[in-house]
């Protein structure tokens, strides 16, 4: 009996030190596993501003300016974002807008300066090697669905010519190129022919329906009234003649009777 006690006992000790090692062992290995971390969200998008890049440019202020007063700058940044398309810019710089004529923004209406800046961008993103086969005239923001502000591009070997029919100027190397957007620098400001070409000129209006048709002024003999101041100019000078007459045959009667 005493021996099957400590054979029991014995069996407990081993079984309490073996629970006891091997909870050890666990707390070792997990002491030792590396801590895992979250995975990194994936990049999303990068955002690009466009007031940003052609203000780092540095030399298009008064370009900068108009996009924002006239609200286009807003238009330009929203097709960048939500078309698959992006967009492509002509930057006119500081010194194109300074060469124009004096008074030439002034003097358009609020809605030409609009459609103007629209000119300046294509609703499509053109790397420079593009304009080498692109169909003229070029489509621009201000075009609407497919109608008239559209440009011409050019190229021959590494040069690229934008005309708009009053303006002719080279296309200067990108100031930012990466597909969505791509700017290039002008030295003329781009100006279309439907805001500054030559007006043709206005048509006199149609009379109206109904309207009297003038006539000239008829007389009570039934002749017009210049019919009838010639002929009582006409009239005058006969009675003159007549009384010219009889004074000079009185004269020549006294004369006669005067020689008797």
């Amino acid at each position: 009996m005493e021996k099957m006690v400590l054979v029991c006992i014995m069996s407990f000790t081993i079984l309490v030190f073996s629970s006891a090692q091997a909870i050890n062992l666990g707390a070792v290995s997990l002491a030792s596993a590396p801590a895992t971390t979250p995975a990194a969200p994936a990049p999303g998008p990068v955002s690009l501003n466009l007031s940003g890049i052609l203000d780092k440019a540095g030399q298009f202020n008064i370009f900068l300016s108009l996009l924002k007063s006239t609200q286009v700058g807003m238009q330009l940044q929203s097709q960048l974002n939500n078309s698959q398309q992006g967009v492509t810019i002509f930057a006119p710089s500081d010194a194109a807008f300074a060469a124009l004529k004096p008074g030439t923004l002034n003097a358009i209406t609020d809605q030409d300066k609009i459609a103007l800046l629209q000119y300046h961008a294509l609703p499509s993103y053109y790397t420079f090697g593009q304009f080498q086969t692109v169909s003229n005239p070029v489509r621009t923001m201000a075009s609407g669905n497919g109608g008239p502000f559209g440009v011409n591009v050019t190229a021959v070997g590494n040069s690229v010519n934008i005309s708009t029919g009053l303006v002719n100027t080279p296309v200067n190397s990108a100031v930012y190129s990466q597909n969505p957007v791509a700017v290039y620098q002008v030295d003329k400001v781009l100006l279309p022919e439907e805001i500054f070409g030559v007006k043709p000129p206005a048509a006199a209006p149609a009379p109206e329906a109904g309207a009297p048709i003038s006539s000239p002024a008829v007389s009570p003999s039934g002749g017009s009234a210049s019919g009838s101041s010639a002929s009582s100019a006409c009239g005058s000078i006969e009675a003159l003649y007549k009384g010219l007459y009889i004074v000079f045959l009185a004269a020549g009667g006294l004369l006669f009777m005067i020689s008797s």
